[in-house]
């Protein structure tokens, strides 16, 4: 199982990014899928993760950045809307999945990071 993210640039302050992350590999699958990120000096930190229910967000987060997926498409995105220098970060895809490999396991999965840059 791979997650690949993608998306990630330099954006100017109230701009706009969409990010994405599409999975792959034997998936059963995809249970809760997320986004995080990780600002230099700081500890990663959850954005937003959707499952079957309702998402939710960082309150650092609400009202602007909407995450949403694909079922059909095993696919996860992000929709970044007034982005913030304070949004600048790496940041990562995650999802548990149920997958199949001579029987069914479960596993915890990261893309790697893509970089997102708020700047003027």
């Amino acid at each position: 199982v791979q997650l690949q993210a993608c998306g990630g640039g330099l954006v100017q302050p109230g701009g706009s990014l969409r990010l994405s992350c599409a999975a792959s590999g034997s998936i059963f699958r995809l249970n809760v899928m997320g986004w995080y990120r990780q600002a230099p000096g700081k500890e990663r930190e959850l954005v937003a993760a959707i499952s079957g229910g309702s998402p939710r967000y960082a309150d650092s987060v609400k009202g602007r950045f909407t995450v949403s997926r694909d079922n059909a498409k095993n696919t996860l995105h992000l929709q970044m809307n007034s982005l913030k220098p304070e949004d600048t970060a790496v940041y990562y895809c995650n999802a548990g999945v149920s997958y199949y490999n001579g029987g069914y396991y479960y596993g915890d999965y990261w893309g790697k990071g893509t970089l997102v840059t708020v700047s003027s």
